[in-house]
């Protein structure tokens, strides 16, 4: 049951993450140096739940398959920050690249002999 506490942080992380990237995009208005500092300060709480999150999550996984559960949580937020945030459009072609981006998660959780 702890293996999920990762992925929990992983996620609540990335909502801080994209909000930071992202979410001065709605404030186009905002001088540069604002939004910068803003970001800042959001990206904070993000790393107080990535870091806790890389290191119990090595108990369970790999770098490696710690950093692809960390790509698909972060395209899965980013992708409902998207639309219900930004009001754009999610097209069928952005669906093609997370299904691609599965095909990885297979590859790199698969055990090879």
């Amino acid at each position: 049951m702890r293996a999920f506490l990762p992925l929990i942080l992983l996620t609540i992380s990335n909502v801080f993450m994209t909000f930071a990237w992202y979410g001065h995009l709605r404030f186009k208005s905002a001088a540069l140096w604002v939004v910068v500092l803003a970001s800042w300060g959001i990206a904070f709480f993000e790393y107080c739940f990535q870091v806790p999150a890389n290191r119990i999550g090595h108990e369970y996984f790999t770098a490696a398959q710690l950093k692809m559960i960390q790509e698909v949580i972060t395209l899965v937020v980013f992708a409902f920050f998207s639309v219900l945030y930004l009001k754009e459009d999610f097209k069928w072609n952005y669906l093609v690249g997370f299904l691609f981006l599965l095909l990885a998660v297979f590859f790199v959780f698969k055990k090879w002999n």
